[in-house]
C-alpha cells in the first residue's frame, strides 16, 4: 500500500468516525467540519457523496491526474526569462502587471509570486511583526498535543531526558517516559503509546529539534518539503506537525516541564527511586495519574478530537525506514550489519531488487519488498525464529531507550 492510500484510508477512517457523531447529534456540521479540518460546505459534499456511493465516493479523484491549471513548462520558462533579462529590478507587484498589460498574461498575481519565489528568483519577504498575546487553547482534546523533552537530574547525579506529550485542550499528560537522550525513537515511542490509548489526533505542536525537522539555517525556517523520519510518520498517518519557533510559542509545555521539574524528583525520592527502569514504571502507574488528576481542567467542549486506531501496522509506521539495494548475496547491508534474505516461495532471489529496511525502537528490524514482510531481524541482524507477528505493538528498548 502506497503512502498516498495509507492517508487515504486514515481519511476515510476519521470522516466516518465525524460521521456518525454528527448523525448522531454529538456534533453539530460546523465541529464535525473544524475537527475534520475542513469547511462546513466540502464537509456537507463528502456527507453527501457518501451517503449516494458509500465508502467508494470518498475516494480522491484527483491521485494520478495532472492539474487542468497547471503552467505549461513553455510558458513557466518565458516568464522567467522575461523577469531575468528585462525586469530583474522590478517588484513582483510590477513585474505582473508588465506581464498582463505587456505580455498578454492572465495567470494570477500571486501564480507569479510563487513562480518566482520558487526558482529562487525573488527572496519571500520577511512576515511583519504581530502582537503577541496568548493562544487560546484548543476546544476539545485531540485536536493539539504538544511533544518535548526536557534534561534534568531527575534523580540524584543522573541527567535524563523526560519526553512528555500532552494535550493543549486539558494539559493532561498521554505519555511521559525517561531516555538516555530525546531522539526519532523516543518520539515514536510516545507517540505511539498516545495512538494506541486514545487514537490519532489532529496535529502535534513541536519545537526545531533535528529528530523533528531538517533546518538549513541554524535559527531559520524548517524545511517542510525534506520530512524528518518522525515528520514522513505523522504525515503518513495524517497528522499535521506544526514547529514552534520560540520557547514562547511553547509556553504551556515549558510551563508543564517547570512544574514537573519542581515536583517530580520529590515524589521520585520520597518512592526511593533512582534506576530509570524503575522511574519509567513509578511515572505510568504513580505519578501521570496524580499530576492529571490535580492539573488537568476541562476543556471548552465535552467531544473530542481522537479518532480510535483501528489498522494493524501502527509499528511498521512508526519507525526508521530505509531504502536499499539487494546485493548479489541476496543480502542487505545496513548500519554495519548484514541482513540475509531467506528462501522465498513467491521468487528464487531478490538480487538487484529495491527493498525497505525498518529499524524499530526496540532495535529490530525488518526488510519489506513493496507491503509484504520478507523477513525480521534481531538488533545484531540475525534473523528472528518465524512467530506471528503484532506489528501494531511498539516496544521500547530494554533497559533503557537511546537516541535515534
Amino acid at each position: 500500500m502506497t503512502r498516498t492510500h495509507l492517508l487515504q484510508e486514515v481519511r476515510h477512517m476519521r470522516f466516518e468516525e465525524l460521521y456518525g457523531r454528527w448523525r448522531g447529534g454529538r456534533l453539530s456540521q460546523a465541529q464535525a467540519a473544524q475537527i475534520f479540518g475542513v469547511c462546513e460546505r466540502t464537509f456537507r459534499r463528502w456527507s453527501g457523496r457518501y451517503e449516494e456511493e458509500g465508502i467508494e465516493g470518498l475516494a480522491d479523484r484527483r491521485i494520478g491526474r495532472l492539474s487542468a491549471r497547471r503552467a505549461p513548462v513553455d510558458e513557466v520558462t518565458e516568464v522567467l526569462g522575461l523577469f531575468e533579462t528585462r525586469y530583474s529590478d522590478f517588484t513582483v507587484k510590477h513585474f505582473h502587471e508588465k506581464l498582463v498589460n505587456n505580455h498578454a498574461c492572465t495567470r494570477s498575481y500571486s501564480w507569479t509570486k510563487n513562480t518566482l519565489q520558487s526558482s529562487g528568483m525573488v527572496k519571500k519577504a520577511k512576515r511583519r511583526g504581530a502582537h503577541r498575546r496568548k493562544r487560546e487553547r484548543k476546544p476539545v482534546t485531540g485536536m493539539m498535543l504538544h511533544q518535548d523533552g526536557s534534561t534534568h537530574e531527575w534523580v540524584p547525579d543522573k541527567q535524563w531526558d523526560l519526553i512528555v506529550t500532552m494535550d493543549d485542550a486539558d494539559n493532561t499528560i498521554y505519555s511521559a517516559l525517561f531516555v538516555d537522550e530525546e531522539g526519532t525513537m523516543s518520539s515514536f515511542v510516545s507517540t505511539s503509546e498516545t495512538i494506541e490509548k486514545h487514537g490519532l489526533f489532529s496535529s502535534l505542536y513541536v519545537d526545531r529539534g533535528s529528530h523533528y525537522w531538517h533546518t538549513p539555517k541554524a535559527g531559520g525556517k524548517v524545511d517542510k518539503a525534506n520530512p524528518t523520519q518522525f515528520h514522513r510518520a505523522l504525515k503518513q498517518l495524517g497528522i499535521e506537525l506544526i514547529a514552534a519557533y520560540s520557547p514562547q510559542a511553547r509556553g504551556r509545555s515549558e510551563r508543564m516541564f517547570k512544574t514537573l521539574q519542581d515536583r517530580l524528583p520529590k515524589e521520585l525520592a520520597l518512592a526511593g527511586v533512582t534506576d530509570m527502569d524503575d522511574a519509567n514504571r513509578f511515572l505510568k502507574k504513580v505519578y501521570i495519574p496524580m499530576h492529571n488528576k490535580r492539573f488537568a481542567i476541562e476543556p471548552q467542549e465535552k467531544e473530542t478530537a481522537f479518532i480510535p486506531w483501528i489498522g494493524s501496522s501502527l509499528g511498521d509506521v512508526l519507525c526508521v525506514q530505509e531504502n536499499r539495494t539487494v546485493g548479489n548475496d541476496n543480502t542487505v547491508r545496513y548500519n554495519r550489519r548484514i541482513l540475509q534474505i531467506s528462501k522465498d516461495r513467491h521468487r528464487l532471489h531478490y538480487v538487484k531488487a529495491g527493498v525497505r529496511v525498518h529499524e524499530y525502537p526496540d532495535g529490530s528490524l525488518a526488510v519489506f519488498h513493496g507491503p509484504r514482510c520478507l523477513a525480521r531481524y534481531n538488533n545484531d541482524g540475525s534473523l528472528t525464529q518465524p512467530k506471528k507477528e503484532e506489528p501494531n505493538k511498539i516496544k521500547r528498548k530494554d533497559p533503557m531507550l537511546n537516541n535515534g
